[in-house]
C-alpha cells in the first residue's frame, strides 16, 4: 500500500475508499492533488472540523498536492449530513465574513503556499449558475432513487427534508467536477458522513468525463473518508456542556482549550495523540505508556501549539500549572478585575463565583458550597452565606477561585 495512505490508516484517518488499490497505485506514481471541504456556516472552525485538516497536512507531507475547499456557495443552503433540522440561514454578507475568518485560521494551520497547498472558494462557480442550464447539464447526472439511499437523506426524510437541501449533493458534487477540471484534483477527503456526496462527485466525473463504463486515465477520481470522532462515552468529540470547542481564542479562550485535551478520558488520549499531533507513532506509544497525567498534559499541550502557536500553549501550560499544583503563572489563568472598593464592603461567595462565571447562577453556586466543591485561594468553603474580605487575599493580593475540580479564575482587585 501506498505509505500516505499506509499513515492515514494507522493514524485513525481511514473508513472507506472508493477503490483503495486504484488509489494506492496512483498515488505510488507521483504527487496527485486532493480537496477537503468545510462550509463556512459559523466564524470559527471547531476542534471536530479539523480532522480532515489534519490528514491534509499528512498527505501533503507525502508530497501530495492539497486544497481546502470554503463553500462560501454551498453554506448559501447547508449540509443536511448529520442535521436534525435544516439550517438556519445566514446573509450573504455574514458567510463572506466568515470565509475570511476561517481562511486565515486554516492559512495558520496550513501554511497556504499557493502550489502544494492552497485555498479555493466555491462561491466563484456557484454563485452566478444558471439554474436551467445547471439542471439540464448536471442533474440529469442523477438518480433520485439513488440519492434517497444515502443515510443523510434517508435520517431527513423521517423530519422533513426541504427541496433546497435537496440540492446540496448536486453542488457538491458539482464541487469535484470543477475542481477537477482547474486543478486536476482527483481525490476528495473528508468526514465518513460526506460519502454520499463524495461518491456522488466521483460518479459525475465518471459520466461527464470518462465515458460511460470506466473511468479513462486522464479523469480518474476517488473519494476516502474517516470515521466520526467520538470519545470513548460515545458523545461527539469537541463538545462540552458550553458547547463546541472552537479555534477562535474569542470563542474558547486558549486556558480552556488547553483544559479540554488535559481532560480528556483516559481511553482517548492515544487516539488522540495519533489524530491530533504531528508525534511518531512510536513516540506516541512510549509517551501513554507513562503517568497518563503527563500524557495528558503533552497532548494538551501539543494540540495548543498547533492551534495557537508555541507561545500561546507555553502561557496556557503555566496558568493549568499555577491552577492545579501552584507552580506555574497565575496571570496565564483565566483572570477577573473586579474593584477594591467591593472587596472593603466584602463579597458575597455565591455573587462572586457567578459574578466570575464559575458558576451560571447564584442557584448553582449554592449547590456547589453545599456539595464542598468551591474554594477560595484552595481553602474549601461550605457556608453559603461566607463574605469573602481582604483576610481571604493570597500574598499578592489576589484570589484564586476554584469551582469543583477543573475550573479556576483568578481574581484581581483595581
Amino acid at each position: 500500500m501506498n505509505k500516505a495512505l499506509e499513515t492515514l490508516k494507522e493514524r485513525g484517518f481511514f473508513a472507506q475508499c472508493t477503490d483503495e488499490q486504484g488509489l494506492s497505485d496512483l498515488m505510488d506514481k507521483g504527487p496527485v492533488t486532493f480537496y477537503v471541504g468545510c462550509d463556512p456556516t459559523g466564524p470559527s472552525l471547531h476542534i471536530g472540523h479539523m480532522v480532515p485538516f489534519f490528514a491534509l497536512r499528512h498527505l501533503r507531507a507525502a508530497g501530495h498536492n492539497g486544497i481546502a475547499l470554503i463553500g462560501g456557495g454551498t453554506a448559501r443552503i447547508g449540509d443536511p449530513s448529520g442535521k436534525t433540522e435544516m439550517r438556519k440561514m445566514i446573509s450573504y454578507e455574514q458567510i463572506d465574513s466568515n470565509v475570511e475568518h476561517i481562511k486565515a485560521q486554516l492559512d495558520r494551520f496550513i501554511g497556504f503556499d499557493g502550489k502544494t497547498a492552497l485555498s479555493e472558494n466555491n462561491k466563484n462557480w456557484l454563485a452566478d449558475l444558471n439554474y436551467i442550464d445547471f439542471l439540464r447539464d448536471i442533474g440529469s447526472c442523477f438518480s433520485v432513487n439513488k440519492m434517497l439511499t444515502f443515510e443523510a437523506y434517508r435520517q431527513r426524510l423521517e423530519r422533513g427534508l426541504s427541496f433546497i437541501e435537496f440540492n446540496y449533493q448536486l453542488l457538491q458534487a458539482y464541487d469535484f467536477y470543477c475542481l477537477h477540471q482547474r486543478h486536476n484534483v482527483v481525490l476528495q477527503i473528508g468526514g465518513d458522513d460526506q460519502w454520499g456526496n463524495i461518491t456522488a462527485g466521483v460518479d459525475l466525473i465518471r459520466r461527464k468525463l470518462g465515458g460511460t463504463t470506466e473511468l479513462n486515465a486522464q479523469h480518474q477520481a476517488y473519494g476516502l473518508t474517516f470515521p466520526l470522532i467520538t470519545r470513548s462515552d460515545g458523545k461527539k468529540m469537541g463538545k462540552t456542556e458550553k458547547g463546541a470547542i472552537f479555534l477562535d481564542p474569542a470563542l474558547t479562550p486558549v486556558f480552556d482549550f488547553f483544559q479540554y485535551w488535559r481532560n480528556v478520558a483516559d481511553p482517548d488520549v492515544e487516539k488522540f495523540f495519533k489524530l491530533f499531533t504531528f508525534l511518531p507513532l512510536d513516540e506516541i506509544s512510549s509517551i501513554c505508556s507513562g503517568n497518563i497525567n503527563e500524557a495528558k498534559e503533552r497532548l494538551a499541550y501539543e494540540v495548543t501549539s498547533l492551534i495557537h502557536g508555541k507561545e500561546e500553549a507555553d502561557k496556557a501550560l503555566a496558568g493549568a500549572k499555577a491552577a492545579f499544583s501552584g507552580e506555574g503563572d497565575k496571570s496565564h489563568m483565566p483572570t477577573a478585575e473586579l474593584l477594591k472598593a467591593d472587596l472593603e464592603n466584602g463579597l458575597g461567595l455565591l455573587n462572586l463565583f457567578t459574578t466570575t462565571k464559575l458558576t451560571a447562577s447564584n442557584g448553582d453556586a449554592r449547590r456547589l458550597v453545599q456539595q464542598n466543591g468551591a474554594a477560595v485561594n484552595g481553602n474549601v468553603i461550605s457556608d453559603v452565606k461566607y463574605t469573602v474580605t481582604s483576610k481571604d487575599l493570597d500574598s499578592d493580593g489576589e484570589l484564586v477561585l476554584r469551582a469543583g475540580k477543573k475550573k479556576f479564575c483568578r481574581v484581581v482587585f483595581k
